[in-house]
């Protein structure tokens, strides 16, 4: 399974990269990562032939994670890509609209990735 990781904050590929090192090396998950919503857009335009689950913080500078979500669900139709949303703040506003614009899963910082990890799994199955 391909995830594209979306997050501003660049530890986070170092972060994942360590918490899923077994996956990684086991062939199982492979991680690409985007620092803004607009380099994730054009990594899934160059790459629309790769199956990918998408990992997105919401706050991000320029283009929000919901902007990007809002733009990935209605670009990429067929088939939907998997998309959850993570953030640092777990307020009703930003899960409502996440929902609303057709967020598959919605996961608050910091991150459980024993959690994270099995919902990958079962996508993945």
């Amino acid at each position: 399974m391909k995830i594209l990781v979306v997050d501003d904050e660049r530890d986070v590929q170092f972060l994942f990269q360590q918490r899923f090192r077994k996956e990684i090396k086991n062939d199982e998950m492979t991680f690409v990562f985007a620092f803004s919503g607009e380099e994730a857009l054009t990594y899934l335009e160059n790459n629309r032939h790769d199956s990918v689950l998408i990992l997105s913080d919401i706050n991000m500078p320029g283009m929000s994670g919901l902007e990007l979500l809002n733009n990935i669900k209605t670009a990429y139709k067929t088939p939907p890509p998997v998309v959850m949303m993570i953030t640092a703040y777990g307020d009703q506003e930003n899960f409502n609209t996440a929902m609303r614009l057709g967020a598959d899963d919605f996961l608050t910082k910091p991150l459980e990735f024993s959690v994270l990890k099995e919902k990958l799994k079962r996508i993945a199955s």
